[in-house]
């Protein structure tokens, strides 16, 4: 079903939005994946607050035409499922994870602001940790230094009581 021209505005007017808060855009062919399939991957993306839409390549590439994913515009050739995410790692995450187990699915490319990624880029930059990730991690280790600062103290304590007695 074709769209008229101020549905095509529309469209790419909320792809804009999408693209004008993004950290990375990710683009996978999903030729010979079933609806099922796809409403699983669409279901992933919703809950990881990924973007993720089947999109006309030639609206898209309007919608990235002049912001940092413009490099990106060579690569819309095919039947494309586009994944948009304000965390930079979200996005490749669901992407790279579904193609895992569906062998038809194949990532294409990337990008992060002013920074073109080809499939193993999107690959490599799946297996990083997202920031949710990273802000756990940081928590962990700053209430370990408390923690263990508490035991050298103590331990010096019962040592220091030890030699008294």
């Amino acid at each position: 079903m074709s769209l008229n021209l101020t549905e095509k505005k529309e469209v790419v007017a909320e792809v804009s939005a999408q693209v004008a808060n993004a950290q990375s855009i990710i683009l996978a062919e999903y030729r010979g994946i079933g609806v099922a399939n796809m409403t699983k991957l669409r279901a992933e993306a919703r809950e990881a607050g990924v973007f993720l839409r089947v999109l006309k390549n030639t609206l898209v590439r309007r919608a990235v035409e002049g912001t940092p994913f413009a490099a990106l515009a060579d690569d819309m050739v095919g039947p494309l499922v586009y994944g948009i995410s304000t965390d930079p790692v979200a996005a490749a995450k669901v992407l790279n994870n579904f193609a895992k187990s569906n062998d038809q699915f194949k990532l294409v490319a990337g990008a992060m602001p002013n920074e073109r990624l080809d499939a193993a880029g999107v690959q490599a930059l799946a297996s990083t940790l997202s920031r949710d990730e990273l802000l756990s991690k940081l928590a962990g280790m700053l209430n370990e230094i408390p923690t263990k600062f508490a035991r050298a103290v103590a331990a010096v304590r019962d040592e220091k009581e030890k030699q008294a007695a």
